[in-house]
């Protein structure tokens, strides 16, 4: 192999590749970036065998060759390097001989022979999708999702379509998540991503533009736009009919400020307990919406809130935090606050918009 490339492109794609390459006692392989030099194209692979990712870069290739070389050295070598620069790749025996203006650098390479192969999915089953719709779509509730593996088909992202809408869910048993994006003519009958792959995806394609071919089978999926190919397990499972514990009506409404409810809940949490648990209390007819936390080791906190306020009195604790997760997927000013109970959950909107809900079970007394 022997090739020059300017360093922007490949420093930049061997950042984002080398965080999904694995420490792996049983197989060194899987810490290494696999490097191909064919056909004027430069391709970079990584796996850690429960995600896969496939990059290819134009390159001015003098002689093809295949090479592996540790992920976490390539990508602290090239970090190093000031954009703009030309660096110059040979192997050189068993080592990959690095050049640039100003610095000359040997890696140690690993035998490439052992890299596993990135599954290629058949286009059987596949729908494109803008990039930024499906990514935001994401983003609106991967942080609902259990991290524990006891239960994989909740330590997952579940996708699928109904009528003119993808839908994407995520639930840890404790809060849910559900964002609805109107696309049409579109069909996925459901599959369920890894929570771990999921924050990986975004990191990938987030800031991106253009669709997205999303291709599926029973047990993977790949996603594919421009130069970036990456490919997932999927959980096979079946994930929790959800729906049945959405309330179809509420007792009690807040409509409130975000950024007040936001403020309010913050200054709360400072006194709340090692549950993080904090009171709601609200009184439509005397007009009061009351936030309260109290630590024996700290002391306590009531914070009142101005609010329109709807029904019948109501008073509940929640976990801060379960709260707080779900503002970053919610661009609208005002929140609708719905309650159906003190030991029901409690469902938070974006005021006039229905595409996103975020349901959080109340704590025990």
């Amino acid at each position: 192999m022997k090739l020059e490339s300017p360093v922007d492109k490949i420093k930049n794609f061997v950042s984002k590749i080398e965080k999904i390459t694995s420490r792996n006692i049983s197989l060194p392989i899987l810490s290494s970036i696999l490097i191909i030099a064919k056909d004027n194209i430069l391709k970079l692979r990584a796996t850690n065998l429960d995600i896969g990712i496939e990059v290819n870069i134009p390159a001015k290739i003098e002689k093809e060759g295949v090479i592996a070389v540790e992920g976490s050295v390539l990508n602290n070598f090239l970090l190093n390097i000031q954009n703009g620069e030309k660096i110059n790749l040979e192997i050189i025996g068993n080592n990959l001989n690095i050049s640039s203006k100003y610095n000359k650098t040997i890696i140690k390479t690993l035998p490439y022979e052992d890299f596993p192969t990135i599954p290629i999915l058949k286009e059987e089953n596949y729908i494109n999708i803008p990039v930024d719709k499906f990514i935001n779509g994401l983003k609106s509730v991967f942080y609902s999702a259990s991290v524990s593996d006891i239960k994989p088909e909740i330590s997952s992202v579940y996708i699928y379509s109904n009528e003119d809408n993808l839908i994407f869910v995520a639930t840890d048993s404790f809060r849910l998540a559900e964002r609805k994006l109107k696309i049409k003519n579109i069909n996925l009958n459901g599959v369920l991503i890894p929570f771990k792959n999921t924050s990986e995806i975004i990191r990938i394609f987030d800031g991106l533009e253009g669709d997205l071919k999303i291709v599926f089978n029973k047990n993977q999926i790949s996603f594919e736009i421009d130069n970036i190919y990456l490919t997932s397990r999927l959980i096979d499972g079946v994930f929790p009919d959800y729906n049945q514990i959405i309330p179809e009506q509420n007792t009690t409404k807040v409509i409130v400020l975000k950024q007040d409810l936001i403020n309010s809940l913050k200054l709360t949490n400072i006194f709340s307990d090692k549950f993080n648990q904090i009171n709601f209390k609200i009184k439509p007819n005397n007009r009061l919406f009351k936030i309260s936390s109290s630590n024996a080791d700290v002391g306590e906190n009531t914070t009142e809130i101005e609010a329109s306020l709807f029904g019948e009195d109501v008073e509940i604790n929640f976990n801060y935090r379960y709260i707080n997760d779900c503002f970053q997927s919610i661009k609208e000013d005002s929140l609708v606050l719905e309650f159906s109970g003190s030991n029901k959950p409690m469902v938070i909107k974006g005021s006039g918009d229905n595409s996103f809900t975020y349901l959080v079970m109340p704590m025990n007394n």
